[in-house]
């Protein structure tokens, strides 16, 4: 059990949230540096189970907004994080006793980790979705009724914006969003203020852990030199879906989200077969022919054939050998409230939402 985060630790989340992330989250590398360099300057963060939290305490996320393509380019300074988290801080007035992962993804299962260490406070072992999406009100509080605002947003340039309050979870991203593009397609946020009994019924437990746990298993198995998409597999209850090599690729930067779909030529059993991944940052949505093999919100994955390494939307590439691992969703995301928030029909797509069987 994980019970302080270090510099290995980081490693291994850096490793494993991108599988739960399905593509999305951000570039794992870059929340990785933010996460090391305020761990070697403050040292490591202790990770707090769920349960744990005093119920009177404040609880805050910390995480990016934007395109993850955008992120690869405009490299952050590493000091927004801890400004949007202050900002917030200040004008509720209270010392957050904990930062937590708004996602279990890329980037944002690791910027907690640096504001965290900056701050000298914990982070708790959970998110807000037990995987990625690409919108703000996308998270499990939503369905409890926990409004995204007040909220934060800094940049680069040391501009800090502040919603104080909106209608809903919606108008807050909608909101965010108009900022984010004006800030140059990414921002830093601090969201979702909550106290530790909300944040017991409203969050996902277990998931940073869990990250490190699938992250240490890939490392052991290229030491063992065993199958490594086995391993993560196994440990997620997942089902390799289809094995390929990626023919084509669509990408586009389109209102603050990465946008696009990847064609994937099948190999072995699935030699003659061409699967279609369509992503919103986030892979939602696999297609061999008119046939839907897997669709949000069920995690879909696209690993390195080889090395099993979870590859982000932004990172795909022509010739890539893959497999796609589809993995479980957390139970309250196929509810119906769940699936109005998340489901096929957000996102435009009429196909009526169906556990992925292989």
């Amino acid at each position: 059990m994980v019970s302080r985060l270090g510099l290995e630790e980081v490693e291994q989340i850096a490793l494993g949230a991108p599988l739960l992330g399905t593509g999305g989250g951000g570039d794992p590398y870059i929340g990785k540096l933010i996460a090391r360099n305020g761990l070697q300057r403050h040292g490591d963060v202790p990770l707090v189970p769920l349960k744990d939290v005093p119920d009177g305490q404040l609880v805050i996320a910390s995480a990016m907004m934007g395109a993850p393509t955008v992120f690869v380019e405009k490299v952050p300074s590493g000091t927004e994080a801890v400004r949007a988290f202050r900002a917030l801080e200040g004008f509720l007035g209270r010392r957050a006793f904990a930062t937590f992962s708004i996602e279990a993804g890329g980037l944002n299962s690791t910027i907690p980790i640096g504001t965290a260490a900056t701050l000298g406070i914990p982070v708790l072992d959970a998110d807000g979705m037990g995987r990625a999406f690409p919108e703000v009100q996308m998270v499990s509080p939503t369905l409890f009724g926990i409004p995204a605002a007040p909220m934060t947003l800094a940049d680069e340039k040391g501009n800090v914006v502040l919603l104080q309050r909106t209608l809903t979870n919606l108008w807050t991203e909608r909101f965010a969003r108009t900022v984010t593009v004006d800030m140059g397609g990414m921002a830093m946020i601090a969201l979702y203020p909550m106290s530790g009994r909300q944040a017991k019924r409203a969050l996902i437990p277990g998931s940073i852990s869990l990250a490190a746990r699938i992250g240490k298993r890939l490392s052991a198995a290229w030491a063992a030199r065993s199958d490594p998409i086995e391993a993560v597999r196994r440990i997620t209850r997942g089902s390799v879906a289809f094995r390929g090599r990626i023919s084509d690729v669509h990408r586009r930067t389109e209102s603050g989200f990465a946008r696009g779909s990847v064609q994937i030529s099948g190999a072995g059993s699935d030699h003659g077969r061409e699967l279609t991944l369509e992503f919103q940052n986030e892979n939602l949505i696999a297609r061999i022919g008119p046939r839907v093999l897997a669709i949000v919100p069920d995690l879909i994955s696209v690993l390195d054939a080889e090395t099993g390494t979870p590859i982000t939307t932004e990172s795909l590439r022509f010739g890539q050998p893959v497999a796609v691992l589809v993995m479980p969703c957390d139970p309250r995301w196929r509810t119906p409230k769940g699936l109005e928030l998340v489901g096929p029909g957000y996102f435009g797509y009429r196909t009526r939402y169906r556990p992925f069987r292989r």
